[in-house]
């Protein structure tokens, strides 16, 4: 090699060395509550460098009021934390969003009751009580319809307390309530209250994807690169809290000491989730939407009239609920 190219070879070195680092592409994650459980994945991710390693910088952005289904249509944030049923009512009223992961592959939630209650033996005995309930028109729909498929009227009372409900339900103050069985469920077992419950789909209400992960059509046509990388790296999270329960546990109490600060309650909830295959079914489908559950619980919806167009109109035809979500941008088998 003469002089010449010696001198070619360095300034081409110097120029590599000078240029920048290719920036990681920000993501911003809106959660739908304070981080628990069902985050688990997304901080695991974060902290063992999965999204680094995608080349993201993934901004897991503090809870508020304002509903993740809501950031995220509004283009606020780029993923979002959305409860299947209000992700359902949002599309239909013509949001900007598309369900992209599910993270629980089957319902966490149940009709609850205290267990010293012999006069509860099934729904149609919560005929004529009173419900502590949140507020929203699909808890109606849904009490109803399973007392109605156990023989029963379908009429309660129903008394509107969000969170205290669970207080109000153990010193019984209402008869019954809702809960996610993953949290508060097993809240309640760890501090010693014996509980009861109905499941949903064993009295006509069908099975569904609790909690997704959601996206704006906007961004994913934008973005479809980056969405892959960011759910690929979510799955991976996700995977390794199944496979590693207490690092997992460990990671999300670190990521959020000021708010997490019961470990037993963190570890048992997700063992729930583990053991009882929400996380991960029984056969290994995790992040997949299926057509199938989306479809019923959409008609199951659309049938009690909970669908409303953006000028609050109950919705006279059925949306084509395969729109509403994508599973392209998880890892190829």
């Amino acid at each position: 090699m003469n002089l010449r190219h010696l001198a070619l070879a360095a300034a081409c070195l110097i120029g590599l060395a000078a240029s920048p680092v290719a920036a990681q592409q920000h993501v911003t994650m809106a959660l739908d509550w304070t981080p628990n459980t069902n985050h688990i994945g997304l901080y695991v991710a974060r902290e063992l460098g999965y999204y680094a390693e995608a080349g993201l910088d993934v901004e897991i952005l503090p809870y508020t009021d304002t509903s993740a289904g809501a950031l995220v249509a509004n283009h606020v944030a780029d993923f979002g934390i959305v409860g299947s049923i209000g992700f359902m009512t949002q599309r239909a009223g013509g949001a900007d969003l598309k369900g992209v992961y599910a993270v629980t592959q089957t319902e966490t939630g149940r009709l609850v009751f205290n267990a010293e209650r012999a006069d509860i033996q099934r729904p149609r005995d919560l005929d004529g009580l009173t419900y502590g309930g949140f507020g929203s028109a699909w808890e109606n729909a849904l009490i109803t319809s399973m007392i109605r498929a156990d023989g029963g009227e379908g009429t309660f009372e129903t008394v509107t307390l969000g969170t205290s409900a669970y207080e109000a339900l153990a010193n019984g103050a209402v008869d019954f309530t809702l809960e996610v069985y993953t949290w508060e469920g097993v809240k309640a077992e760890l501090d010693g209250k014996a509980q009861r419950a109905f499941r949903y789909a064993d009295f006509g209400v069908p099975d569904q994807h609790t909690t997704l992960i959601g996206s704006s059509e906007a961004y994913l046509d934008a973005n479809p690169e980056t969405a892959t990388a960011f759910i690929s790296a979510t799955e991976r999270g996700y995977a390794y809290a199944v496979e590693h329960p207490d690092e997992a546990a460990d990671i999300l109490i670190a990521a959020n000491s000021d708010v997490l600060t019961d470990r037993a309650l963190i570890r048992a909830s997700l063992q729930a989730l583990i053991d009882g295959h929400y996380l991960q079914s029984a056969d290994g489908v995790i992040g997949a939407i299926a057509p199938a559950k989306m479809e019923a619980i959409g008609q199951y919806l659309f049938t009690a009239g909970i669908l409303r167009d953006g000028n609050g109109v109950v919705l006279a035809d059925k949306p084509d609920f395969s729109t509403y979500f994508s599973n392209q941008y998880l890892p190829a088998e």
